[in-house]
């Protein structure tokens, strides 16, 4: 008998003596193991009727938390089939009561289970009174089955009694509740509760599902009660300056204008035009008040992780100084593809994109943070030393002290002098982990600049020209991106609600043409026009450009550029920070 044969025998024997020890380990099964396993089976294998079957035949001793756990979940699941549903109901509070009678405190899972029974049985009350009577925490799910309860029933006041309720205990609404509370409140003609939860959106997602949310949307809008809502007697300088103060694509002013709205889908080009109304999309950053908390918890994360004196130094530094249109990560530059045999710190890389963003910006320097073992290492390099006194005469460089993590440093000055930033550290890292994602990855978005290097030539990529996110023009127009069943590469083939109101483009001289009335009377529908609302002029939002003249043309490549700060010529006698 050869090898194989002899290993296929001893699999093969060693697979009869597990099948025969599993059934010998079966047949010794305690009736309560045995109740254990089948109610197991039947939970995957969602086999109500056994399930049933199997509790009728328990004894209260033999039955603990796990179980009716079990039997609960697989009750709420069933409520979906009508030929299940009568039984899944009638058992499911049985079982509840059950256990209660065991004096078996419910946990979440349990509570969770018993609300979708009630909310199956069309009792909202029920389901939200078995939250608010929780001991433990309730999580998303569990208000879910009273929420979309009342949602359905339009009751809309207990539907927000709900929201405020979640509010308190610090659960936070997702795509799904927030399109349930947007259509209750358009169905009972709430507009305020409308004009909040499409802001709600924004804060939430970034694109909105088609089936659900942008259909509830759409039905808004073309409703009549949308066409009534408004404030006529606006200001057209203090929504601007709303607009500014968020960081560009909301003022959150309330409904601008009355009368009918103009929806219909259309795409938006690489530039951010919308293909629908003309109008120019923003480039959203974070608000003002936003930019100073993330700063400040920069700041305070480094001063923990950092030498206190060398950081508030910076600090100090950055405030006299710190008028930068770019800040850059020169150990990221100097590094980049540079891991070969001869490879090092590339100081012509790090040159290329100093003098780059020189010229972009109206020749001002950029800042580049450095720490003081790289800056050591090139003044000790003859045909590098000369470059390196340059930067350091024209205030080009900071350099971190000994021991530092200059990434604390790179960042906070991005953030506090609210620059672009230049890496391509895509800030995975411990401690960007530390800053939480509330709103780092949309300030990111807005202010990382990323490079290339092909053939030695610099390639310089800026943030995007808009943000594929809900927004709301100062004209009182939306723009809502729709999510694609499949993963959208070209954001220019991307489906947008284009939601505007002639009467507000009205105020400022742009009236929509060729608009058509639809059958409603109210909803306007202009799927072919290509020719409405101008755009409007360059907003700024921290400092920043967000249209199509933010634009210029570098080695036939579209980039945006940072917004005009106050000037700041370059100064040789500008202080830097070197080592001592």
């Amino acid at each position: 008998m050869d090898d194989t044969t002899t290993a296929a025998a001893a699999a093969s024997a060693g697979t009869i003596h597990n099948n025969n020890r599993n059934k010998k380990k079966k047949k010794n099964q305690t009736p309560e193991a045995k109740f254990h396993s089948d109610l197991t089976l039947c939970s995957k294998n969602k086999d109500l009727h056994a399930a049933i079957s199997l509790y009728e035949s328990a004894t209260s001793q033999r039955l603990n938390q796990s179980h009716f756990n079990t039997l609960l979940y697989l009750c709420s699941n069933s409520v979906t089939d009508p030929s299940l549903k009568p039984l899944a109901l009638t058992y499911g509070f049985r079982i509840y009561d059950h256990m209660l009678s065991l004096h078996i405190k419910p946990n979440e899972a349990a509570i969770t289970s018993a609300a979708r029974l009630a909310a199956a049985k069309g009792d909202g009350d029920y389901a939200f009174g078995l939250v608010k009577s929780m001991e433990i925490a309730p999580r998303l799910r569990t208000y879910d089955p009273a929420l979309m309860c009342f949602c359905e029933n339009l009751e809309a006041e207990k539907a927000y009694e709900v929201e405020e309720h979640m509010g308190k205990v610090g659960v936070s609404l997702e795509e799904p509740e927030l399109a349930a509370l947007l259509r209750v409140s358009s169905e009972t003609g709430n507009g305020e509760r409308v004009y909040g939860y499409l802001h709600k959106l924004r804060n939430v997602v970034r694109s909105v599902g088609d089936s659900t949310t942008a259909k509830a949307i759409e039905d808004w809008f073309c409703g009549e009660k949308a066409r009534e809502v408004g404030e006529v007697n606006w200001e057209v300088g203090r929504v601007e300056k709303a607009v500014e103060k968020n960081g560009g694509g909301w003022h959150g002013l309330g409904w601008i204008g009355k009368g009918d709205w103009a929806v219909k889908r259309a795409n938006v080009d690489l530039a951010g035009r919308c293909g629908g109304c003309g109008e120019q999309l923003a480039c959203v950053d974070i608000d003002d008040a936003e930019t100073e908390r993330f700063a400040q918890s920069v700041a305070a994360l480094a001063l923990e992780r950092e030498v206190k004196a060398n950081f508030r130094e910076f600090q100090d530094w950055l405030e006299k100084q710190g008028d930068f249109e770019f800040i850059v990560d020169g150990a990221n530059i100097g590094l980049y593809q540079q891991n070969f045999a001869d490879g090092g710190f590339s100081v012509s890389q790090l040159d290329a994109v100093v003098k780059e963003l020189y010229n972009w910006s109206g020749n001002k320097w950029p800042l580049v943070v450095l720490h003081n073992k790289r800056l050591w290492a090139l003044l000790e390099n003859p045909s590098q030393r000369k470059l390196v006194e340059e930067w350091m005469d024209n205030g080009i460089l900071y350099t971190t002290p000994t021991g530092s993590n200059d990434d604390w440093y790179w960042m906070y000055a991005a953030v506090k002098v609210k620059s672009l930033l230049v890496t391509n550290d895509e800030m995975r890292d411990h401690i960007f982990e530390l800053l939480g994602s509330s709103f780092f990855l949309k300030w990111k978005e807005r202010h990382q600049v990323r490079y290339t290097f092909v053939k030695g030539n610099l390639k310089l990529q800026m943030p995007p020209p808009y943000s594929s996110v809900i927004q709301e023009s100062k004209k009182g127009s939306w723009h809502v991106p729709v999510a694609s069943n499949s993963s959208v590469c070209d954001e220019s083939l991307r489906t947008w609600l284009c939601i505007t109101r002639p009467s507000a483009c009205k105020a400022f001289d742009e009236v929509p043409v060729n608009a058509e009335t639809s059958e409603n009377g109210h909803c306007i529908s202009n799927l072919d026009s290509r020719s409405p609302c101008k755009s409007e002029s360059v907003t700024r939002g921290n400092g920043l450009h967000n249209s199509t003249h933010s634009f210029q043309s570098s080695d036939d490549k579209a980039v945006s550029l940072t917004g005009k700060r106050k000037e700041r010529s370059p100064s040789p006698s500008q202080p830097s920070h070197t080592p001592n």
